[in-house]
Order: structure tokens, then sequence, then C-alpha cells
């Protein structure tokens, strides 16, 4: 579904991203992992459009979509939700769903418009889907932050994705949280046929549900394997951890 090969980025002579790759399989979950720095977020960017590439290719089923536009990527299928928290804080939670639904269908959604009365079983269909059915018509800005991370990802469901990326989808969460972050995506891959590549400092979260794991150092792919392969590789515990096992629950 996704292949990524040779993938650079140079930032005025600093290299971010060197000659990184990546392969993912339509119904697979991966993980990508790496210490601070290691150009995870800015892999994801150029996948996703945010920034155009220095050097190499990105196919997403078959297709080179290297360097095109956002908005054109997400046409195709792929979506992404944020680190930090990309909502519309004065919309109801609802609505929030609804303007994705509306903008995939090519609709403008406004105040004074019938498109406030459309899309609604679809909206509520995804919001049921991921636990926010009864938040329905709360202010998004008033839910608490692993809720508001759930919204996000209903807010990409509406753009109905076949490959979802997720960046740090359990930052700043409760323990609570994390497991409902945690139950949701699996749920998202299982029973929903989602294609999932994400990126997660928590171990315990990465070994639980990631197929494959690929791992980032200085930018570089050091390796992408099954996750017991990868916890006992030399090369990933000198460059992750300083030599010691990657340990998890």
């Amino acid at each position: 579904m996704l292949q990524v090969k040779s993938l650079t980025k140079n930032f005025d002579g600093f290299m971010a991203v060197n000659g990184a790759g990546l392969s993912l399989e339509k119904g697979q979950v991966i993980a990508v992992i790496g210490p601070n720095g290691a150009g995870k977020t800015t892999l994801f960017n150029l996948i996703t459009g945010q920034l155009a590439p220095t050097s190499g290719t990105i196919r997403f089923k078959g297709e080179d979509i290297t360097g095109i536009p956002p908005y054109a990527i997400v046409r195709k299928g792929l979506c992404r939700s944020y680190q930090v928290v990309n909502i519309f804080n004065r919309l109801t939670v609802f609505e929030n769903v609804q303007v994705a639904v509306l903008s995939r269908r090519k609709h403008t959604f406004n105040l004074f418009s019938n498109a406030r009365r459309m899309a609604v079983n679809e909206t509520s269909r995804i919001l049921e889907s991921v636990g926010l059915k009864d938040m329905a018509h709360s202010i998004s800005g008033s839910l608490s932050h692993g809720d508001q991370k759930v919204l996000e990802i209903a807010i990409s469901l509406g753009n109905r994705p076949e490959l979802l990326i997720m960046d740090e989808p359990t930052a700043g969460m409760s323990p609570e949280e994390t497991e409902v972050t945690l139950s949701l995506m699996k749920k998202l891959s299982d029973e929903m046929g989602l294609t999932i590549l994400f990126c997660e400092h928590d171990m315990n979260m990465v070994f639980a549900i990631a197929h494959e794991i690929m791992v980032m150092q200085q930018g570089k792919s050091i390796i992408q394997g099954k996750p017991d392969a990868v916890r006992v590789d030399k090369q990933v515990q000198e460059a992750y951890l300083g030599g010691d096992d990657i340990c998890y629950a």
C-alpha cells in the first residue's frame, strides 16, 4: 500500500531524513520508533505532503505521490492525525466530524445553508464507532485531552481513509486514556480494516499493537521487521537505548 524509497530531506545543510525506507502492506499496523530527533515526524510530513522531499520516492497504492499537496493526498485515501491536537475548538464534536464528511463530498459548511442537515447519518456512525456518540453536542474545546485526540481520529475517518498516519497518538495521555486509544486503534485495524502507520515513544503500546516496527536514527532507517526481531537487534539496542534491550511489559 505504501512504499518509501531512499527518501531525504535537507534543511540548509542539515539532513533531517537521510535515505529512509519504509514498506507497508494493506491491513498492517506499523510503528516507527527512534530517539528524539531521529526524523520520525519529518518523515510523516514528507509522506503526507506537508514537506517536499529533497530526493527519493513515495508510492501509495502503486501511484507516485512524491511532493503532491496534502489535500490531494487526503483525497487518495491517506489521512493523518497530529501530535498536537488539530480540531475546531468552538464547534461541537458532531460538527467537527460533519465538516470532514462534507469536505470529502465537496459540500460547503455554512451556518446559513442546508449543509448543516447533511451527512447526519454518516457522522453519527463515525462518532459511535469511536465512542463519542454521547458527546456529539459537546463543544470540542471542553473535552479532555484524550477525548480530543479521539475526536481527531474521528475527523480523519470522515475522509474515509485507507491508510491512517498517527503522530504520537498517546502523547500527554493518562494511562487510562492510553488504554482507550490502544483499544480504538485495534478496533480500527481488526474490525474496520484500516491500515495504520504511527510513531510512538510508549514501547508498551508499540509492542502491543504493531505487526512490524521500523527504527530510525539520525534520519536513516536502521531496520524494519517483526517486534521480536527488532527488540533483540544489536544495532537497534545501541542506537535506541545505548546497548540495553528494549524493555516492555
